[in-house]
C-alpha cells in the first residue's frame, strides 16, 4: 500500500507524525471546534421545519437511465406525492435521481452536500432554500439521521454502506426510533445479507435474531413506498406538508 501513496498522501502522513507544541494544537483545535459548531447550527436551523422526510442513499456514480437511477426517481416521486420530503447527499447519481423525483412531485427536495476532491457536484434538483454544504462527514451524517423518518437504500459503494450501517446501528441501539430501513434490489443486497445472517448471527453471534428485522428488502418502487407508508399508517401518522 505504501508504494501507492501519492505525494499529497505522504505529506499528510508525515504532518500527522510531526511534533507539535501546545499553542499550535490549541489554536488548531479551537478553530476546528468552532467550524464543527457552525455546521451543526446551520444544519439545525435550516432543517428544523422541513416536516417528515425520508433519506435516500445510493451511489453517486449511477448514470441517468440506469435502472437504479429510474428506481430512485420513481421512489422519491411517489413518496413526495404521499406528502413526504426527500433528503439526499445532494450529488449526482442516485442522489440526483431522488432530488429530481422529489422536485417533480412538489415535495421538499433537500440536499446535504459534502466538499470532496472528486465526484461531488451539487445536482440542480435541490431546492435552494434546503441546500446545505458540509466539510465534515460526521456532521452531515447527523443531519441525514436526525431529520428523516425513514431510510431507502439503493445500491452504492463505501459511502452508501457507511450510511446504511449508521442507520442500522442507531436503530439497533435505540438511539433512533425504529423507523423503516428499506433496501432496494434483492440481487444486489442478498449476498451482503446472507453474510450478515451466516457470519454475524449464526457463526459468531455478534447480532441478535431480531436485528434481522431492522430492515426490509424489496425490488420495486411500489414495494419500497409501501414499506414506508405502512409504517406511517400503523402509527396513525400523517405527513404535514
Amino acid at each position: 500500500m505504501a508504494d501507492n501513496l501519492s505525494p499529497k498522501d505522504e505529506k499528510r502522513i508525515k504532518r500527522a507524525f510531526q511534533n507539535k507544541n501546545w499553542p499550535d494544537l490549541a489554536s488548531t483545535m479551537s478553530w476546528s471546534i468552532f467550524k464543527v459548531m457552525a455546521e451543526f447550527v446551520d444544519g439545525y436551523q435550516s432543517l428544523a421545519r422541513i416536516g417528515p422526510c425520508v433519506s435516500i442513499f445510493g451511489s453517486a456514480r449511477t448514470k441517468p437511465g440506469h435502472p437504479h437511477y429510474i428506481l430512485a426517481e420513481s421512489i422519491a416521486f411517489k413518496l413526495g406525492k404521499a406528502g413526504l420530503g426527500i433528503i439526499t447527499g445532494g450529488g449526482p447519481g442516485i442522489m440526483e435521481a431522488a432530488n429530481k423525483g422529489a422536485r417533480e412531485s412538489g415535495s421538499a427536495s433537500v440536499g446535504l452536500n459534502i466538499n470532496l476532491p472528486f465526484e461531488q457536484e451539487p445536482n440542480r434538483f435541490q431546492h435552494r432554500a434546503q441546500m446545505l454544504t458540509f466539510d465534515y462527514f460526521f456532521v452531515r451524517k447527523v443531519m441525514f439521521m436526525k431529520y428523516a423518518q425513514g431510510f431507502v437504500v439503493l445500491p452504492g459503494g463505501f459511502g452508501t454502506m457507511d450510511e446504511l450501517f449508521e442507520a442500522l446501528t442507531l436503530v439497533q441501539t435505540d438511539k433512533r426510533a425504529k423507523f423503516p430501513i428499506v433496501l432496494v434490489d434483492k440481487k444486489f443486497w442478498s449476498p451482503l445479507l446472507d453474510w450478515i445472517k451466516e457470519s454475524l448471527l449464526q457463526t459468531e453471534g455478534y447480532i441478535s435474531e431480531e436485528d434481522l428485522g431492522l430492515f426490509s428488502l424489496v425490488d420495486t418502487a411500489e414495494e419500497a413506498v409501501e414499506e414506508i407508508l405502512e409504517f406511517y399508517s400503523k402509527y396513525s401518522l400523517k405527513p404535514n406538508f
